[in-house]
């Protein structure tokens, strides 16, 4: 038995099996729905259930709340129809187009950029080419089936290895692994392109690049991509940490400061030390965007980190500052520990 779920907004319809989850079923028929991390921690697949029943499964509090549970959403990542539904939740044009694929990849390069950054470059097989749009990410898929997910810091118009940036989760069993055992020329699996994290270049909007820590990496393929496609929208980066160290390209974001017309680089720092010297911005990352830009109404926002980072930027951009919902793109970086205690 299956069940007939239809999209509210442009009355598309695919089908779901018994304990399928519903994302997974519109994603395996070509649909795209928004999505990050795809175990319930991120809450980016969210939306409403207008009509029929479904079965919420284990997720992190802070990805559906229950006051939202109560309202008809759902985590659509982790729910599972009980009838045939209706649904209302944006739909996502350009996704459907990359074949998602298993590949082996060599380690190239492993190169420490910060004492809890490494930036790993992965060798593709000969004649293999990953199709991907910027802001895109992979799982490894490692030995005992558990998955990782890493942006993609390339734009996918580069020659060369894949670039990631990998920042040490103290008692992670992969990154312990990447930090202290793996060695150039380690093999590994992984999938992609996976995520609805990337570029609308359908817009004219200014961008407004908002990151902490390694979310640089995305916007980074981001930035990378829009020169190469001479796309003259104006864009801000904004790239939270706690020290000066911690922002671990910044030669590189400060030269794109100098080279790329229209682009503006505010580094903001929460905590510097004394060593620093820092005379620039400090407090929270997505303060400073309000600061800069206290109306956000003409704007689009690409936000990539910490899970509370994103949180309170979406919050706060979208109901203070005139920030249309649909303008408002993330990856948040939600790791295991995420759903150590899931509801």
């Amino acid at each position: 038995m299956v069940f007939n779920v239809t999209l509210k907004q442009s009355g598309r319809q695919f089908q779901v099996e018994p304990d399928e989850p519903i994302l997974n079923a519109a994603l395996r028929q070509g649909i795209g729905l928004p999505y990050g991390c795809k175990n319930g921690a991120c809450g980016s697949c969210k939306g409403t259930v207008c009509s029929g029943e479904v079965e919420q499964r284990a997720h992190a509090a802070s990805a559906l709340s229950n006051d939202e549970k109560t309202r008809g959403m759902a985590l659509f990542c982790c729910a599972t129809a009980q009838t045939d539904l209706e649904i209302d939740v944006r739909e996502v044009a350009g996704v459907g187009d990359m074949q998602v694929r298993k590949l082996p990849t060599r380690i190239a390069a492993i190169e420490r950029k910060a004492d809890d950054v490494i930036v790993l470059k992965l060798q593709l097989p000969a004649n293999e080419r990953l199709q991907y749009l910027a802001g895109q990410y992979l799982e490894f898929i490692l030995k005992d089936g558990t998955r990782r997910s890493y942006s993609m810091a390339t734009a996918p118009h580069a020659e060369g290895p894949l670039e990631l940036h990998i920042r040490h989760m103290p008692g992670g069993k992969f990154t312990d692994h990447v930090f202290t055992q793996m060695k150039e020329r380690d093999i590994l699996r992984f999938e992609a392109p996976l995520g609805t994290f990337f570029l609308r270049e359908d817009s004219d909007k200014p961008i407004v690049l908002l990151a902490s820590g390694t979310g640089f990496a995305p916007l980074k393929a981001i930035v990378e991509h829009a020169v190469h496609q001479n796309l003259d929208r104006p864009m801000t980066l904004y790239w939270g940490a706690r020290q000066k160290k911690d922002l671990y390209l910044l030669d590189l974001a400060e030269q794109w400061a100098k080279d790329i017309p229209n682009f503006r680089f505010v580094p903001v720092l929460s905590e510097p030390s004394a060593d620093d010297n820092w005379t620039g911005r400090t407090g929270f990352v997505h303060r400073a965007v309000i600061e800069d830009l206290p109306d956000l109404s003409g704007y689009q926002v690409y936000a990539c980190g910490a899970p509370v980072m994103v949180e309170s930027a979406q919050r706060d951009f979208s109901q203070h500052h005139g920030l249309p919902e649909d303008e408002f793109f993330a990856d948040s970086f939600t790791s295991a520990a995420d759903l150590a205690n899931p509801v």
